[in-house]
């Protein structure tokens, strides 16, 4: 597996590695969609890796695809490793609310036995956020006793969701957005047969998340973004411009570029607001609070698409009457 960037992160990892005092619990903090995953998965990979031999010759936490322990992870049949991730259900077709207890006391299995390959074991949570009350409870536990040679990986989008005395046994590793050339290598690996000019338009959309980036292939955001762009610069006089935004996204087809949006535009209101000051920066911000509600409870509630779509884009058409207000 490829990671792509967060050099300083991969440098702290190696180095506890090398000075022979790895902390047996990683807490991996970040917004959604950074590559926080990822770089879980080649670490624990190239750990077992090096462990179990031949040692890697290679730089950072690549672990070359022919390596017998490469094989095993990719199989999904190593056995001494566990993930925690929310379970997907078959008959709903969509994934559970959280990570259960029953979960978390299933590593029992994994510390019951000596390890196969390495003295080490691994356990990935991803994401640590979705755990349960009693199940962040029990893997508190193994945390405060964790067996000799475990190594856990928790990845947290909103570590403050986190008991405290998870977090105080962790080393954290905080991880920022990537670069834009780490962020079109990254996107060249996901979307393989995807042309320069949309890698290029995803890596501008995506903000340095290419989780994020990859969730809007397809789906002209930049074509979104410039709709937005024209409805705040003109005020939207007569309502035709979100009128015609409303009614394209209306359609059933068109769910994945409504979600997209609701997503998108709460953050364009306040890429707006930083740029103001006084009272044109307190409406700018009370629309960016107003707008973040409606567009995180749209999907949630089943609000008609059309009519919210007009509503969020009435904010933004508001923030060209607001920036007269703006101090010149």
């Amino acid at each position: 597996m490829t990671l792509h960037g967060h050099g300083e992160q991969v440098a702290a990892f190696q180095e506890a590695r090398a000075s022979g005092r790895m902390h047996h619990a990683w807490l991996l903090t970040g917004a959604q969609g950074i590559g926080k995953a990822g770089f879980a998965r080649a670490a624990a990979l190239r750990l077992l890796a090096d462990e179990a031999g031949p040692p890697i010759d290679a730089p950072g936490l690549a672990t070359p695809s022919d390596h017998r322990i490469a094989r095993l992870w990719e199989a999904g049949s190593h056995p001494d490793v566990m993930i925690l991730e929310r379970l997907y259900r078959d008959k709903t077709k969509d994934y559970a609310r959280s990570i259960t207890v029953d979960q978390v006391r299933g590593l029992s299995r994994l510390f019951a036995t000596s390890p196969s390959f390495s003295p080490w074991r691994v356990v990935i949570v991803d994401a640590a956020d979705d755990m349960e009350r009693p199940g962040a409870n029990a893997l508190l536990k193994l945390l405060e006793e964790p067996p000799s040679n475990s190594l856990f990986l928790l990845i947290s989008h909103a570590p403050a969701r986190l008991l405290p005395t998870i977090r105080s046994r962790c080393r954290v590793l905080r991880f920022g957005p990537l670069g834009d050339a780490d962020m079109a290598a990254a996107l060249h690996d996901a979307l393989p047969d995807m042309a320069e000019r949309e890698i290029a338009e995803l890596v501008a959309t995506g903000e340095g998340s290419p989780g994020r980036a990859v969730r809007f292939a397809g789906l002209d955001v930049g074509g979104l973004d410039r709709a937005m762009e024209a409805i705040i610069r003109s005020g939207d006089p007569d309502n035709g411009e979100r009128i015609a935004l409303a009614r394209a996204l209306a359609l059933k087809a068109a769910q994945p570029r409504y979600e997209a949006l609701l997503e998108r535009l709460p953050t364009r209101i306040a890429a707006e607001a930083r740029g103001r000051q006084g009272q044109a920066l307190a409406e700018a911000v009370a629309l960016w609070e107003k707008a973040r509600a409606l567009a995180g409870s749209a999907v949630r509630l089943s609000l008609d698409p059309q009519a919210t779509v007009f509503e969020l884009a009435g904010m933004l058409a508001s923030l060209n009457r607001n920036a007269a207000q703006a101090p010149r």
